[in-house]
């Protein structure tokens, strides 16, 4: 056996340490490759004040569009029998829900349009042109000559005029929820994404209220006659108050983060981008679409699916329902409506609480749960809604509007986080507006014509509510969870000094020698 030497023993632990020292070196020069060191210029801190301000002016503004998009719903009695003078009260009807869809079938258009360029020239500039569009057209149907006045010119104008409403709306969600996403820090972006939905809710809550005073206060023939024009000329306003709104605001920073990056590469690469021909700047709407499409439509189909299923319920509830009660059971127009009014300011109060939740436990468990709920409580609430009093109806729509604010609550953080920062307000737009098209904004009609099919069987609306949330499940089931992680594309936001300390030391691994 060879003799160790006393030399070569005291050597031995500084060999090792050595040894270990090397083998550190090699770990962190590959740990610094997948897990780049953070710094704090890498990390963006939000300013509170800041974020609140530009989730009041994105809901305000979102609240006023859905305010001149929604009343058109609650008037589709009235409107039908201005613009779509029959003999029969379902085809009548048929005819205003048929132009109701209209505006949904450019909807991907005015997505491809804005949203492509809001991710080429900013989120704040878009969201101001689809206010201006989507109030002026909303004003000039309340302008429009009845049926009788001008006879096939008064339907032709009024699909005109949706069909401008439509397309400003195709840029509007998509840009609101990026825009709110890229603002909030990434542990409260389900908090304050559900403000975004709240503004949505106040809109339709508006335009419900307006009508239910009008009936009330006008009746059915002074409606007819001149009183339906009362809440599209007010969109006039409240437009201007929305635009300034907007006008104020500052860009994203993470989009500007993206903007600073894009014009740095620029400048770097100034020599290779004057051989290039200009069609192939990174910034022709051209090349925008064809990232869109090439590289992220998987996320595309997922969104497709989701926001499909996810409108389906929302628009059965809150634009369809009123008439279901009205038109199909014979119900009190102003008690539906009344109903209908409760089950909002619900849903309300309750979407700040369902935010808050999904940043605590995940987008995956919330939407889950709303698409669960469509699913397995569909029929109950139908049939409580069928047996027509007042406790009877206001407990289905309670199931049905615990179901949706689920979905309400989460989908406006989690549908951004699903593509990057250089094409998310185009990719979103899209997606978005695809599946409202298809499936949301089509709605009404499908059940209406539905129902007459199946000899005005009145369980038709759930039973198509139920093949939608089944569709949810399966598209919830799919996507990844999201909650608490920086969006695709930008750095980490946090809210405080703080948290971009932790962070950082969270990302520092230390040597143990």
């Amino acid at each position: 056996m060879p003799h160790r030497s006393t030399e070569d023993s005291n050597l031995a632990p500084d060999r090792d340490l050595e040894a270990r020292r090397r083998h550190w070196v090699l770990f962190r020069a590959i740990d610094r490759r997948r897990n780049p060191p953070l710094r704090r210029t890498d990390i963006t801190v939000t300013d509170e004040p800041t974020v609140r301000r530009a989730v009041k002016a994105a809901a305000l503004g979102n609240a006023m569009e859905w305010f001149d998009f929604g009343i058109y719903s609650y008037l589709a009695l009235t409107i039908g029998k201005v613009f779509f003078p029959s003999g029969s009260s379902t085809t009548s009807l048929l005819s205003s829900f048929a132009t109701f869809a209209v505006a949904f079938l450019v909807r991907p258009l005015g997505g491809a349009y804005f949203g492509p360029l809001g991710d080429r020239i900013g989120r704040k500039k878009v969201l101001a042109l689809t206010m201006i569009m989507m109030s002026l057209g909303t004003v000039c149907i309340g302008l429009i000559p009845s049926y009788d006045a001008i006879g096939l010119f008064s339907p032709a104008l009024l699909i005109f005029f949706r069909l401008i409403q439509g397309f400003s709306t195709g840029g509007e969600y998509g840009g609101a929820s990026t825009f709110i996403a890229e603002y909030a820090p990434d542990k409260k972006r389900g908090y304050f994404g559900s403000f975004l939905e709240m503004g949505t809710l106040i809109g339709y809550t508006g335009a419900a209220g307006i009508v239910l005073v009008l009936n009330t206060v006008l009746g059915p023939e002074a409606m007819v006659h001149w009183g339906w024009r009362l809440p599209f000329l007010i969109a006039g306003p409240l437009g201007l108050v929305g635009l300034y709104l907007r006008l104020r605001l500052d860009e994203t920073p993470a989009f500007q983060k993206f903007e600073a990056e894009q014009s740095h590469g620029a400048t770097d690469a100034h020599a290779r981008t004057e051989e290039e021909p200009s069609h192939l700047s990174a910034n022709h709407p051209g090349k925008k679409l064809g990232e869109i499409f090439t590289q992220n439509w998987p996320a595309i189909l997922l969104c497709i699916a989701l926001v499909g299923a996810y409108n389906i319920t929302d628009y059965m509830l809150l634009s369809y329902m009123p008439t279901y009660l009205t038109d199909t059971l014979g119900y009190n127009e102003t008690h539906g409506l009344l109903i209908l009014l409760v089950t909002m300011v619900a849903l309300i109060c309750l979407l700040p609480t369902v935010g808050k939740l999904n940043d605590r436990y995940g987008r995956k468990p919330l939407l889950m749960s709303g698409m669960v709920g469509f699913l397995v409580l569909a029929i109950p609430a139908f049939l409580l809604v069928k047996r027509g009093s007042l406790v009877a109806v206001s407990g289905g729509m309670a199931l049905l509007g615990l179901s949706l604010v689920c979905l309400l609550g989460t989908m406006s953080a989690a549908l951004p986080a699903l593509f990057p920062t250089s094409v998310r307000y185009g990719s979103l737009s899209i997606g978005y507006n695809l599946a409202v098209s298809l499936f949301g904004g089509t709605t009404p009609l499908v059940i209406t014509a539905l129902m007459d099919a199946f000899d005005k069987n009145v369980m038709v609306p759930a039973y198509y509510t139920m093949g939608a949330a089944l569709v949810g499940v399966i598209a919830v089931a799919l996507m990844k969870e999201t909650a608490q992680q920086p969006l695709d594309g930008s750095p980490p936001s946090v809210a405080t000094e703080e948290e971009a300390r932790a962070m950082i030391a969270s990302r520092t691994h230390e040597p143990r020698f």
